[in-house]
């Protein structure tokens, strides 16, 4: 396949997921750009707000996280280094009565559906429940054709280069594959799709025009 036809293709995949994620009741969004991006993101994080947040690779490599310390915001800032265990807990559980929660994800299918592996729950509970709203913010390489590709990806990409970056004691760290193991440093816990939602001002997708995080 030629590489303009991989564009063209990859162009119809992100239209299509967008158009699925607004019939499940979500919003998808295309950014061409960083710029456009974060006038996107302006848009979602006005003054005064209270801002909780996930693990994502995705953020920090955009300065995300950066960029919220610096609002006037009441940001959770879960990455404070002097936190203890139960500092972040009590983030965790703040992050419930957010007014925006803002994460990455590990895949969105073209169908509209947003899958994640967690460890804790902490990321992937305040997107199911409890923030007024949740922005999830992806590069285009998360993208896949269907759901058994989303969970594919993010069993055999996002979880090993994961467990790699945490550095748990997990066969997929050394091997870079996952054997569903039993170890118990495994951070393949908690299988999520979010498939629709109720609220239809809730979820917004943002698809940004680069490969982010894995």
């Amino acid at each position: 396949m030629l590489y303009f036809d991989i564009i063209r293709l990859m162009e119809n995949i992100i239209k299509e997921t967008i158009k699925n994620l607004r019939e499940n009741n979500m919003n998808g969004y295309y950014c061409e750009s960083r710029e456009e991006l974060y006038i996107l993101l302006e848009e979602f994080f006005k003054d005064g707000l209270t801002v909780g947040c996930g693990d994502s690779i995705t953020l920090e490599e955009l300065g995300v996280f950066q960029w919220l310390r610096k609002k006037d915001v009441k940001f959770y800032d879960k990455f404070e280094k002097s936190l203890t265990s139960e500092d972040r807990r009590k983030i965790y559980l703040k992050n419930f009565t957010s007014d925006v929660f803002i994460t990455g994800s590990n895949a969105i299918s073209s169908k509209g559906e947003i899958i994640n592996i967690d460890g804790n729950g902490s990321r992937v509970a305040p997107m199911i429940y409890g923030p007024k709203k949740v922005i999830v913010v992806v590069g285009e390489n998360k993208i896949t054709e269907d759901y058994f590709g989303a969970i594919k990806r993010a069993r055999e990409i996002a979880a090993p280069l994961d467990a790699k970056r945490l550095d748990k004691n997990t066969p997929c760290k050394f091997t870079g594959k996952c054997s569903d193991c039993k170890s118990p440093e495994r951070i393949c816990n908690f299988f999520v799709t979010i498939a629709h939602e109720f609220d239809r001002d809730r979820i917004h997708v943002l698809i940004l025009n680069e490969n982010l995080g894995y």
